[in-house]
């Protein structure tokens, strides 16, 4: 009886071992999103700044964790601690800006250039933030 329940005890530490493996190695990596195949909300990189500025839970209820198309002109690009390719689109206010990390490199991009980025929205922190984002053709 006593050696059933050290098997059991085993067989359910395995499992779990297993499970949280799965869950923070595998899982992270092999079902993302693809921001690609989803249809995004089309606005300017100065509505989406503004909409956050004036009430920010309303343009979460709105935007977070949802696919939006931004056009706007490059203020800055750069290449974060990851080797990721960063821009930051103009809005009217200077404070404030929308921050885009691609998912791929593009090194082509240059400020004062007009694009179209497609990206998950993460929230308002001093910018607007988008996550994954593509450069729409």
């Amino acid at each position: 009886m006593k050696q059933k329940v050290i098997i059991g005890a085993l067989i359910t530490v395995v499992l779990g071992v297993i499970g949280v493996w799965f869950f923070v190695f595998y899982a992270p990596t092999h079902y993302k999103r693809d921001v690609a195949d989803e249809k995004g909300i089309q606005l300017t990189a100065a509505a989406l700044v503004k909409a956050y500025q004036e009430n920010e839970s309303n343009a979460n209820a709105l935007y977070l964790d949802k696919p939006l198309e931004i056009k706007g002109e490059i203020s800055e690009t750069k290449v974060d601690q990851v080797g990721n390719t960063t821009l930051t689109l103009k809005s009217e206010d200077a404070f404030a800006s929308v921050f885009c990390t691609l998912k791929k490199a593009d090194l082509s991009l240059k400020p004062g250039q007009q694009v179209t980025v497609k990206g998950i929205c993460t929230g308002f922190l001093s910018d607007v933030v988008l996550k994954d984002a593509i450069i729409v053709p």
